[in-house]
């Protein structure tokens, strides 16, 4: 599988034939939560580490629960509230199949499931993304131009018309009151919430932007995979990628930072279907694998541990830093 590897390698098997989407839980009282679905729906588990967990030998993986979805999973993004600590236990995630609309789980893992469905968007939805401070907000970004903003009721609080397809929406635990959306044609805004303007953008020239990813680590840093490169920006500099580099020889599909490390992050692309781990000051690629199906990728909220769907299995790299 892997013509580069220096990380440790795990993986669980799953029900589905493919996974397309998997995403870790990014918050300290539900990071050992882990979602992923395929094209029926939608699996959560808990994963257990020995980098945190001294009792555990390994990783151990445990699955917990099954949620319809009957449509391709395309993005998950967790809430705040997730809890499975404290009672009420509280589950919430919510998710993007290919049928425009936005769906909220919510469930205590026993009796009492509730299923959102929020309807508004006029073609694909291809990101999500939870409030993370309070968790009473989703934004949604979609093939029709436009990023919404709605409440748990499902009301549209804010809707921000792009100039082209919306790949990726993603809000900063450090500045909440700001959201970053791409473009496909190159442009990544930033927007006020509380005056529902734009404040600023980026710019990536002019390339097909598939996936863009706010660092949690450092908010000055923002990155992009388009046209195969990936880019790094620092906002407080020019709008201008302060670093970039070829990734994919034939097209790159998403960009995620690692919540642990600020110089650490995450692509895929093509040919075939590659993942790739950068560690930026460092010349050697520490992790580069071709699988025979690909979907997402998702980080550990506080390891150096990277996620990606496969055939019938989620992949984990467990990265050294």
């Amino acid at each position: 599988m892997s013509e580069v590897n220096r990380a440790t390698v795990h993986s669980f098997e799953c029900v589905e034939d493919q996974v397309t989407c998997v995403e870790f839980s990014p918050y300290e009282n539900s990071s050992h939560l882990i979602a992923y679905g395929g094209y029926s729906r939608i699996s959560v588990g808990v994963c257990r580490f020995q980098e945190e967990d001294k009792d555990c030998d390994g990783f151990e993986f445990k699955h917990l629960r099954d949620f319809h979805h009957g449509r391709r999973v395309v993005a998950i993004a967790w809430s705040p509230e997730t809890s499975l600590d404290a009672l009420p236990r509280c589950l919430r995630f919510c998710s993007a199949g290919d049928d425009y609309r936005v769906t909220v789980y919510t469930s205590d893992l026993k009796d009492d499931d509730t299923i959102l469905t929020i309807e508004g968007h006029r073609d694909h939805v291809n990101s999500v993304a939870f409030e993370p401070t309070e968790g009473q907000l989703i934004a949604s970004a979609s093939d029709d131009h436009s990023c919404c903003v709605w409440d748990l009721d499902g009301n549209q609080k804010a809707r921000f018309t792009l100039k082209a397809a919306g790949m990726s929406v993603c809000w900063n635990a450090q500045d909440p009151m700001k959201l970053m959306v791409a473009e496909k044609q190159g442009t990544i805004r930033f927007y006020d919430l509380l005056n529902q303007q734009p404040i600023m953008s980026l710019d990536a020239g002019h390339v097909t932007l598939m996936s863009a990813d706010w660092c949690q680590c450092d908010p000055t840093r923002v990155g992009a995979i388009a046209n195969g490169r990936w880019m790094v920006w620092d906002i407080t500099r020019l709008s201008c990628p302060q670093e970039s580099q070829q990734a994919h020889t034939e097209g790159g599909r998403h960009f995620r930072w690692s919540q642990a490390s600020d110089n650490l992050f995450a692509t895929t692309g093509r040919p075939g279907n590659q993942i790739k781990l950068f560690h930026m000051g460092h010349h050697q690629v520490p992790v580069s694998a071709n699988l025979p199906v690909m979907g997402s990728i998702s980080w550990h909220a506080f390891l150096p541990a990277c996620a990606v769907g496969g055939d019938r299995r989620v992949h984990i790299w467990v990265a050294e830093l």
